[in-house]
């Protein structure tokens, strides 16, 4: 072959490759923003579907917070016997119970949360079983004093879970 018959093939050749390698790239960086975009759309869809059932299960662990708060839950639920025993018993199955029935919000919450929740319940009933094991507490009238006057020395411990509930629903907007 002759030189001029290489010059000529290499002076079409590369130009050709050269727009083909520019194209590739222009196409691959649209198709890429394409799928970014898809992506982006669906998860924002999704996240509007999603965002009334997270604040709702923020609002049913807020409420749940609430209802165990110790000095809600001494007034809420009336001794069936003068046995200290046996009212703490009764306050302690109404917190599991109240537990039982949120346990699916979990699934909506972060899992800090979830822990700090779990641990504000574990607390609270800890908190019921030592205030029943002083030995000033007699029967459950005096159970539900010594539980109640705890709590001017300190906060309760649902009062924690509930500040961090708050800030992670802040957090969302």
């Amino acid at each position: 072959m002759e030189s001029t018959t290489i010059i000529e093939i290499i002076a079409y050749t590369l130009p050709s490759l050269i727009t083909g390698g520019v194209a590739y790239f222009l196409f691959d960086s649209h198709f890429k923003d394409q799928q970014n975009t898809r992506r982006w759309l669906l998860q924002k869809d999704n996240q509007s579907g999603t965002l009334p059932l997270r604040l709702q299960a923020y609002e049913r662990v807020t409420l749940f917070m609430e209802r165990i708060n110790p000095s809600q839950l001494m007034i809420r639920i009336n001794p069936l016997s003068e046995d200290k025993n046996d009212y703490q018993n009764l306050v302690i199955a109404q917190i599991e119970q109240e537990f039982e029935h949120n346990l699916a919000q979990q699934i909506y919450i972060s899992e800090e949360c979830w822990s700090i929740i779990v641990t504000a319940k574990n607390a609270t009933i800890q908190m019921i079983r030592l205030a029943a094991k002083n030995e000033k507490v007699s029967n459950a009238d005096s159970l539900r004093e010594v539980v109640i006057s705890d709590l001017i020395e300190k906060q309760s411990p649902s009062y924690a879970a509930l500040a961090y509930i708050k800030n992670e629903v802040g957090q969302l907007f």
